[in-house]
C-alpha cells in the first residue's frame, strides 16, 4: 500500500524562476519512491520562517489538511534544520522529511552493488549525524516508509561516536574501491579501446540510448534515478570498431552535497572517458535549466574540458515545435527508431574522428591478426590491397596514445 504524502514548497525571490518546475520534480520523486501525493501546499514568502518555514497560519492549515487527507508523511521541498524538523513533527503528528532525505531514500532503493550501498549509507549517515539528538519518535519508526530506507534503525539509534566510527569505516572501504576503480581506468586508458560515457539529467534517456546501441536490457523506466550503479557494455560500431559505453547516475537540481561527496567515485567513472555523450530530453520544458545543472556539476567535478557530444532525445515528442539547440556539437534523435540509431552512430563517429589521431599503416597480406585488430580497435576508413607489394594500405583514426599511432609514427620516421 502506498504511503500518502503531503508536499510543502515555499517560493521566494531566490527560487521563483524554477519554483514550479522544482515542485513538479518533487512530485515525480515521490512517485519514484512509491508514494502517493494527496495534498500540496505552496506559499510565497519574502523569507522563510525560522521555526516552521511556513509560519503559524499555514502550519495550522497544513495540520488540518494532513488530518483530512490522512497523510502519513509530509515532505518539504526546502532543506530542514534538525530543530525545524523536530518542531514540525511535534506540531503535525506525522513524520516530516525534506527533499534531501527523499533523494537519499530513492538512492537507497536503487543501489545494487556493494559500493553503491556503501555510498548511500555514507550519505545518509552524514546527513543524519547532526539530526540524531532528540529524534526518539522518528527513530522509533525507522525501518518502514519513505525516507527510512538504507542504514536502518540499529545504526541510527547508536550515539554520534558510533556513527562517526561507521562513517570512517565506510570511507576507508570506499577509498579501496576508488583505488581499484582508478587502476581499472588506467588500464583502459593505456589500452587501445575507446571509452564513451553517458551523462545527463536524470530521466533524460541515457539507459534508452545504452539499450539502443548495445542491445542490452538496462532498466529504463520513466522514473528519476532509474540507474544508480555505473554499468559498462561493449558497443560494436558498424565499421567493426568495438568501444565501451558506460551509463552513470543521473544529475538533478539541488543534488545534495552529501550525495556529490559520497558518489564522487561513481561520477568520476566518467572522468576517464575519451568522449562524453550528454543526453538531454529535448521535449522537457525545463531543458535549459537541466542543461545548466549538468554543466555546472561537470565544472564542479573538473570535467568541463572533456570532449562532449550533446544528444537531444525524444524528437518524436516535439510535435512540430521549432527546436533550437543550445549546446554544440549535437544531434537530435528519436531513440526508439532505427533512423535515430543511424543518426546517433554517425554523429558519434564524426566526433570520434575529431578527437582521435589519423594513421596510415602498411600491413603484410599474411598478417591477418593485425588487420583484425585494426578493424576492432580503430576507426578504420580505408583498407586498400597493393598487389605489387602484397600488402594492405590501411588508413583510419585511433586513440592518441594507442600502439597504432606509435607504429604509424615509427613508419613515418
Amino acid at each position: 500500500m502506498k504511503e500518502k504524502v503531503a508536499l510543502v514548497g515555499i517560493e521566494t525571490a531566490k527560487n521563483s524562476e524554477r519554483f514550479f518546475e522544482s515542485m513538479k520534480e518533487l512530485n515525480h520523486l515521490v512517485k519514484t519512491a512509491k508514494g502517493e501525493v494527496v495534498y500540496t501546499l505552496t506559499q510565497k514568502r519574502v523569507n522563510y520562517d525560522p521555526k516552521t518555514l511556513i509560519g503559524k497560519g499555514k502550519l495550522e492549515i497544513l495540520k488540518n489538511m494532513v488530518e483530512a487527507y490522512e497523510a502519513d508523511l509530509v515532505i518539504f521541498n526546502q532543506e530542514l534544520s534538525p530543530r525545524q524538523g523536530q518542531y514540525l513533527e511535534d506540531a503535525l503528528g506525522v513524520r516530516v522529511i525534506d527533499r534531501v532525505q527523499l533523494i537519499l531514500d530513492i538512492f537507497a532503493m536503487r543501489a545494487q552493488s556493494k559500493e553503491g550501498k556503501l555510498q548511500v549509507e555514507l550519505a545518509q549517515l552524514s546527513y543524519q549525524l547532526p539530526r540524531i539528538m532528540g529524534q526518539g519518535l522518528a527513530l522509533s519508526r525507522l525501518g518502514g516508509g519513505i525516507g527510512t530506507r538504507g542504514p536502518g534503525e540499529t545504526k541510527l539509534e547508536t550515539d554520534r561516536r558510533h556513527i562517526r566510527v561507521r562513517i570512517h569505516a565506510i570511507k576507508k572501504e570506499l577509498e579501496q574501491v576508488a583505488k581499484h576503480r582508478e587502476r581499472s581506468r588506467q588500464r583502459r586508458n593505456e589500452g587501445n579501446q575507446f571509452n564513451i560515457g553517458l551523462i545527463g539529467y536524470t530521466n533524460a534517456g541515457k539507459s534508452t540510448i545504452m539499450n539502443l546501441l548495445t542491445a542490452s536490457h538496462t532498466y529504463e523506466e520513466n522514473e528519476l534515478f532509474a540507474t544508480l550503479d555505473p554499468l559498462t557494455k561493449q558497443w560494436k560500431m558498424p565499421q567493426g570498431m568495438v568501444v565501451t559505453l558506460t551509463d552513470t547516475v543521473g544529475f538533478i537540481q539541488d543534488l545534495p552535497t552529501e550525495l556529490i561527496d559520497a558518489f564522487q567515485s561513481t561520477l568520476e567513472e566518467s572522468r576517464g572517458m575519451d568522449l562524453l555523450l550528454h543526453v538531454v530530453d529535448a521535449a522537457d520544458p525545463a531543458r535549459l535549466e537541466q542543461e545548466k545543472t549538468v554543466l555546472s556539476l561537470l565544472d564542479r567535478l573538473d570535467m568541463s574540458e572533456m570532449p562532449l557530444l550533446t544528444v537531444y532525445t525524444k524528437e518524436d515528442q516535439l510535435e512540430g515545435r521549432n527546436f533550437i539547440p543550445t549546446l554544440h556539437p549535437f544531434c537530435l534523435i528519436n531513440a526508439k527508431s532505427t533512423k535515430g540509431k543511424t543518426v546517433l552512430t554517425d554523429s558519434v563517429r564524426r566526433r570520434m574522428m575529431e578527437i582521435m589521431e589519423p594513421y596510415a599503416l602498411e600491413v603484410p597480406a599474411e598478417d591477418g591478426q593485425t588487420l583484425s585488430r585494426l578493424r576492432t580497435e580503430t576507426l578504420l576508413l580505408k583498407e586498400q590491397f597493393e598487389e605489387e607489394k602484397n600488402q594492405y594500405l590501411v588508413t583510419g583514426f585511433a586513440k592518441e596514445n594507442s600502439r597504432w599511432i606509435k607504429e604509424d609514427k615509427n613508419e613515418l620516421e
